[in-house]
This record gives C-alpha cells, structure tokens and sequence, in this order.
C-alpha cells in the first residue's frame, strides 16, 4: 500500500522516518486501530514501543503507557518530545508544580501519549482523573511483570486489573519481550484481556552468536573478550554491583572506555552513563540487570556475562540487546557453579517471595550453561516455539567449539547403568547420590548400596553428574518422565547400554572437591545428619520430617532445601500441625507447598503423635 494512502505509514514516516516495518508491529498496530485487545511479544529490538506509539497518534483521546522505570520513561518521553508528538510523564521524580501542570495539561487534552508508573494506579485519584480525559488504550509495557511465573514480578502491576473493571471499553495492550506461554496466559488471565490479539516474534536472532565458557578469572576472560574487540561497543553484566565497580575499575586502568551502572548510583550518574555510552563516548558499561532497558543504540556488537544471571529470561532479554541493527554480535557468558550458590543465597535472602519458582529458574539457566544442546534451540523452545532447523550455526555447541570429553562415552554409559540399576524410578538428584556413592539413609534403606554402580563414579562430584544427565537428555539418550523428573531410558539409551551407541559429554563446572565423601564411603560411615537442638522436643519427629523430605526432593529431582528448610521441619515438628490452617502459620510454608506437600507432612505428624 502506498504510503499516501495509508494513514499509519504515513504517521510513521512523518514522525519516526521509517518506510518500513518490522515483523508483526503491523498486525499490532492494526489490532490497536481496531480497539481490540491484545498481547504482544516481540524480542528485545523488535520495535514493541512503535506498536503502542504510532496508533496513539491516530487515535482520539489519550493513550496511558505503563511503563516501570523513570529512567526509561523521561528517556522515551524526550525522543517522543523531540519528533514533535505531544507526550508527558508521571512520576515521583516531578516536583510538586509539575505534576499540577502535567495534570492540568492531561485534563485538558493536550496529550496524545501520558507515561505513569504503575504504582500511581494505587489511589482513586488518578483513576478519577482519566475518567473525564477520554482515554484511547491503554499499553502496558514489561507485562511479563504482572506474572508471578515471570521473571521480574512487580506487585504494582497485580493491580493493573484494576483497568478492565473500570474502562471495560477501553482496549488495553500488554508488550513484553520475554514471556513463556505460561507467563503469556497469566498477563491475559489477570487483565482480562477480551478475545485478545495474541502475537508472538520469532525468538530466534540468526546474527548473535552464543558461547558458554567456564570462568577462569572474571577480570582476564572479561578483558580478553573486549581486547578482540577493540572500539567496539558493548555491555558487560555482572551480579552484584560491588563486582560491576571493581571490574569497571579495573578495566579502566588497562586503558579501555568504560563506565559502571548499578542502582546504587544517584540519578544523575546513571543518567550521564547513558547518555556517554548513547553518544559512543564511552565504548563499554559494566553493569547489573538494571541496565539497558530502553538504550536507543543499535550497533552493541558483544554482551558478555561475567557471571550466570538468573535466569533464562534474564539472560535472553540481556543479551537481545546486542546486534539490533541486524549485524553479527556475539553473546559470551562466563559462569561458574559458585554463581548458582550466590544466586541461591540472593535469592533466599532477598527475594523469599516464590522462592521455589525462582529456584527453578536457576537451575533452568545452569542446565542452559553446563548442557550440550543448540543454545538458540534452548532458548526458542524455552519460549514456546518450535526449532524446525538442524543446526543454527551461530552457537558454540553446532560450532563444535566445545570439546568433548576423552572419557565421555564411559561416562555416559556408567550414569546409564546406574538408571537401569536403580530401577529407572527416580530423578537425577538421587541416580547421583548413587553414583557418587553417597550413604545417605534413602540409599541404604533401599538396598542401593549394595549396586555395582554404587560409588562407580565417586571421583566426580554430584553436580557434574546431575549436569552430565542433563547433557544425555539433550542428546536424547534420557527422557525426564512425569511432574517429578524420573529419568528413563530411550531407545537411543538402550543402545548406549548395550554398547551399540556412544553418546558425548562435555567439561563442567566440577564444584567443590568430593574427598571427603569419598573417603566417608571407604569407611562405612553413614552421611551426616544435622542435629536438632539437644534434648529439644521434636528431635525424632524431625528425622523423619528430613527423610520424607528427602524422598519428595529425590523425586523432583531438586535440592532439599527447596521442599522445606531444616529450619522449618524442626519448627513443624515442634508444632506439630494437625491441619493444613496450623501448617500453614509456620515459617517457611506457603500456601503452593501446602499444596503440594502438606498432605504427605500431616499424615507423617499424625501416625507419629498416634504412636508416641
């Protein structure tokens, strides 16, 4: 169609001076034009701020843009200033007169776009406010911040479905850049999004090229990376903002344009960060998470990681900030299993909300690391779309840039018996303790102990086990069965086991050393069991609370500590709840692990105060 008579492209050219648009912000913008309702995922760089911004031109009345950061929003108000469209915001950062005027100005119509922060959803009197403006839509941006399943959940944005109860007319547009189908479900449940308009990019970004390595020592491999790039630009990510300015320090002593960001700097320093690194005046920014959302700049050809992030979410949002100019970039990411340990602390620590949610998707990001598979494949398939390619060229692993272990075919086929031995009845957590030769009372109460494959690779330590399954299940040597993650046999495990296949491992993280376990196993002496306070009341309730823990854990095939705490079986087995009401006044249980556990916890409480 021609640019004269199409109304949109013509809006587009006249105000942003594109002649062209990217893959589906057509149908989003249409889906805007139409009123209809609708939830937009499209990948870092895929122009989601176009799709909500130029309908808004079009359309009567005013388009109210929820957007989370402050900084994000003067940056996207400014441009949007700058190509002549009248736009504001609203935040805690405007002085009292300035809000009065913005306030005035958005009550006489004077704006076709108004940024807020969710939180100013909180009082009556902003919703009072748009009543009378006529709001056009509205457009929530980081909608994946309303799901608990996400990986950023905001509580402000639970109240956003406020908005359809309210404005039940209004169409109202959520734009994310990550969002698993269940995150995608989650957004449409919670705002009541009508019949929504549903569009979803193609995850797959052909020019970035992905490579996992171990960390040796941040400061050599980071600078290594940058010291092949030379002038290029590029974004450094880092887990905590005390390693982002030792290593920025660091790196601008050897001579390089570098710059910290974290959210521990004052407004005016982030923001003078941004706009050097905006105007190339500095090539590199070391930083954490809270760095990148909304950089207008095109031409970052490396993100590397210095540590895991937390999880794939993260991970994929971070480095979709690379190459969107379409050039090659390349993504690198340095992780060692020290990350996972730190992460779980953070995590515990600072973020209990949904900590079992969270927790997994560490260890989905640590698969992501340790794992031989296609990282595109991962990501794609993680983000619910299907990889029809057979290999993408683009990655370490279809590169072979991974060296395969000179061992890994007897590697291999030893976890394979294990599985076949142990019965093909339990996930990777408990094939290990086997393997590793752990003596722990599972094992030994089930006669695993007396296995050939018991301590049969006790020269490894656990975790490179449990990774080196995850390894046979991405060659499709396993199969992870049912909600708990039995690993099983495939066909091409058969083979493996019979001696007419090999399959291939690679290197790991190994962790920490495992002579003492070994040498535990040499002298028969059972594992060690934490104690409980001495004499304190509950202490062989508590036993048994930490065995039934145990098994549920083998069964999922996760860490103890993510069933329950030992802090928590000792307050429950002190207690001891009868119901799930008392259950749930005790520290540490949630309303999901009641759910799921509380049932299997009870009746242990119960047959044990029948029998005292």
């Amino acid at each position: 169609m021609e640019l004269e008579n199409d109304p949109l492209l013509r809006v587009i050219r006249e105000s942003w001076g594109y002649t062209e648009l990217r893959p589906l912000q057509r149908e989003a913008m249409e889906a805007a034009l139409r009123r209809r309702d609708s939830l937009v995922v499209l990948p870092t760089g895929g122009g989601k701020s176009l799709c909500y911004q130029a309908p808004a031109l079009l359309a009567d009345g005013v388009t109210v843009v929820v957007s989370p950061l402050i900084s994000l929003m003067k940056d996207q108000v400014d441009r949007l200033i700058g190509r002549g469209v009248p736009t504001a915001f609203l935040n805690s950062s405007l002085e009292w007169e300035d809000r009065r005027r913005v306030s005035g100005d958005l009550a006489r119509g004077r704006y076709k776009l108004i940024f807020v922060a969710p939180e100013r959803f909180t009082g009556e009197r902003f919703l009072a406010s748009l009543d009378s403006v006529g709001v056009a839509a509205f457009a929530i941006d980081e909608a994946h911040c309303i799901s608990h399943w996400g990986h950023d959940f905001r509580v402000d944005y639970r109240r956003l479905d406020q908005l359809k109860k309210r404005f039940p007319d209004t169409p109202v547009h959520a734009f994310t850049a990550t969002a698993t189908p269940r995150v995608r479900q989650d957004v449409i449940t919670h705002l009541e999004l009508k019949d929504p308009v549903v569009l979803v990019g193609d995850f797959f970004r052909p020019n970035l090229s992905y490579r996992v390595e171990r960390r040796t020592d941040a400061f050599d491999d980071v600078q290594g990376e940058i010291r092949g790039r030379s002038g290029q630009a590029g974004l450094v990510y880092c887990i905590r903002r005390a390693d982002v300015d030792d290593l920025a320090a660091q790196l601008k002593r050897s001579g390089i344009r570098v710059a910290a960001y974290h959210a521990g700097m004052s407004d005016e320093e982030r923001t003078r960060v941004q706009d050097q690194f905006t105007a190339a005046e500095v090539d590199v920014v070391v930083a954490t998470v809270a760095f990148g959302m909304g950089i207008d700049r095109a031409d970052i050809r490396f993100v590397i990681h210095a540590a895991m992030p937390k999880s794939l979410e993260h991970y994929q949002q971070e480095t979709g900030r690379a190459g969107r100019d379409g050039k090659p970039a390349d993504c690198v990411l340095f992780y060692s299993g020290a990350d996972y340990g730190l992460w779980r602390t953070l995590l515990t620590q600072h973020e209990p909300a949904d900590v079992d949610h969270k927790m997994r998707m560490l260890s989905e990001i640590y698969a992501f690391c340790t794992g031989a598979r296609c990282r595109h494949r991962s990501l794609v398939e993680y983000f619910g779309q299907a990889w029809r390619r057979v290999s993408c060229g683009a990655c370490d692993v279809c590169k072979g840039q991974r060296a395969a272990l000179t061992d890994g075919a007897r590697l291999a086929r030893a976890i394979v018996d294990g599985i076949m031995r142990t019965g093909q009845r339990f996930g990777p957590a408990y094939v290990a303790d086997v393997l590793s030769g752990q003596v722990t009372d599972r094992v030994t109460e089930r006669g695993h102990r007396d296995l050939a494959a018991f301590g049969a690779l006790a020269e490894h330590p656990k975790g490179a086990l449990i990774a080196w399954m995850s390894q046979l299940v991405d060659q499709g040597v396993l199969v992870r069965d049912g909600e708990y993650g039995v690993l099983k046999l495939t066909m091409s495990g058969w083979k493996v086991a019979r001696g007419e296949a090999q399959a291939t491992l690679r290197e790991v993280d190994r962790g920490r050393s495992t002579k003492k376990s070994r040498r535990r196993k040499e002298l028969g002496v059972p594992a060690k069991v934490e104690e409980d306070v001495p004499g304190g009341p509950g202490s062989v309730l508590f036993e048994e609370l930490r065995a039934l823990r145990r098994s549920i854990a083998d069964e999922e095939g996760v860490p103890a500590f993510m069933v329950f705490s030992d802090k928590t079986l000792r307050l429950m087995a002190r207690a001891k709840p009868s119901t799930r009401s008392e259950l749930l006044d005790i520290h540490g249980v949630g309303p999901t692990k009641v759910e799921r556990y509380g049932a299997r916890f009870l009746k242990l409480i119960q047959m044990r105060g029948e029998g005292d």
